[in-house]
């Protein structure tokens, strides 16, 4: 397996050099396409992919410069990714095997010939070829507006200046940027849940027709409107692959909901316990202080400590707030100080912060949790409501426990 990969690796660089080191000049019959490739199984896939096609059966070339790539070889790897500080490649393949790999996954594969002069031809190849180089190969990842899909519109703007034109019917609509990503996305899945918990708040402004191509399917659409010179980008459109369409399967019962809700009635029914037995599970709290606490500073991390610029404005530390990590000491004293009453009544406020944020569009939450979020609101005023009574009791043993010893 570590000589196939290696034959390949060496066979993919030296096709990439000899390309480069002949800066040869196109043909008549060249062509340059946009690839769009539909989404896959997995969840990184979702999305789908795009890259640039150059075609020219003179000079024997037929190669994919794919803007999506990372290298898992790269020092601190997972480090990096979490910082946001990972470096994402433009990788210079034959478009064979290239568009093998998609075929084997079950993804359509949509191309765009551009309607171009030999010139503009040229340029955009000798562009290609210059970024491809090592020294110009790399450039710093962000999912919203610098990736494999924005390069195919930023390389074309580059090179081709003011005479290409984009319009604005691909955003009809308005679009959040958190509603573009869950298009492709269920809703009620492990996956859409993660994402909104991680994002922010800035995720969900409306996306200009311009943002909108964040994403291959709207580069698509964006080239498919352009125009270059007064005359339509795109000369001609081919599906150079349909794929089978398969229908997702979705078991409720390990859905977020299910399991949330779920969840929730373990909690409910603690609480309806404790409040007829007049006793409080300083357990269950210490753990939901623990794992509220542990989000939440997991979430401030990413808001503070990293590049990503997703993450930034995250609201959903109103429910995971993160000094309930560092209370939980607190929280599981069967005699709490007064003071921690105080502060639950303050995660309640919270709570209604969170949901004005919801209610005027502010961030959107995730829908699994609202079963969750109820459960809290609930347990915290009981918590409350049990604190404020055993102060209330501590104040009045407290001078009879003085008098009598007097």
């Amino acid at each position: 397996m570590k000589n196939s990969i290696l034959l390949l690796t060496l066979f993919l660089c030296f096709f990439s050099v000899s390309v480069d080191a002949q800066y040869v000049s196109l043909s008549e019959s060249s062509e340059v396409s946009i690839l769009t490739i539909g989404p896959g199984a997995q969840l990184y896939d979702k999305f789908g992919h795009s890259a640039f096609r150059i075609q020219d059966s003179v000079q024997g070339i037929d190669v994919v410069y794919n803007y999506g790539v990372y290298d898992f070889e790269t020092p601190n790897f997972y480090t990096k990714f979490a910082q946001g500080k990972l470096l994402y490649k433009l990788v210079v393949n034959s478009y064979a095997p290239f568009s093998e790999s998609y075929i084997r996954q079950n993804r359509w594969i949509k191309e765009q010939i551009l309607d171009l002069s030999d010139t503009e031809k040229q340029e955009i190849f000798n562009f290609l070829q210059n970024n491809a180089k090592p020294e110009n190969m790399f450039y710093k990842y962000d999912f919203f507006y610098d990736n494999c899909a924005t390069k195919i519109r930023d390389v074309l703007v580059t090179v081709l200046g003011d005479d290409l034109v984009y319009q604005n019917k691909i955003a009809p609509e308005g679009k959040t940027f958190r509603e573009l990503i869950q298009q492709n996305v269920y809703s009620n899945s492990w996956g859409s849940l993660g994402m909104d918990v991680a994002i922010g708040a800035v995720v969900d402004k409306k996306a200009t027709a311009w943002e909108y191509q964040f994403l291959p399917d709207y580069v698509f659409e964006g080239a498919a409107h352009a125009t270059l010179n007064n005359a339509p980008l795109i000369k001609e459109t081919v599906v150079l692959h349909n794929n089978i369409p398969k229908e997702e399967k979705r078991n409720f019962f390990s859905s977020p909901l299910y399991v949330f809700g779920l969840l929730s009635v373990l909690i409910l029914w603690v609480t309806w316990k404790d409040f007829r037995t007049k006793d409080r599970s300083r357990y269950l709290d210490s753990i939901l202080f623990f794992v509220t606490g542990l989000i939440g500073v997991f979430l401030l991390l990413l808001w503070t400590a990293t590049d990503h610029t997703a993450t930034a404005n995250n609201y959903n530390m109103l429910w995971a707030f993160p000094l309930n990590l560092f209370l939980i000491w607190a929280i599981g004293k069967s005699k709490p100080k007064r003071w921690l009453a105080r502060y639950v009544f303050f995660l309640i406020l919270l709570f209604g912060l969170l949901g004005i944020h919801w209610i005027t569009g502010v961030q959107v939450f995730a829908a699994g949790f609202i079963p969750l979020f109820i459960v809290l609101i609930l347990r915290y005023l009981y918590v409350f409501y049990f604190l404020k009574k055993q102060n209330a009791l501590s104040e009045v043993v407290q001078p009879i426990t003085g008098h009598d010893k007097k």
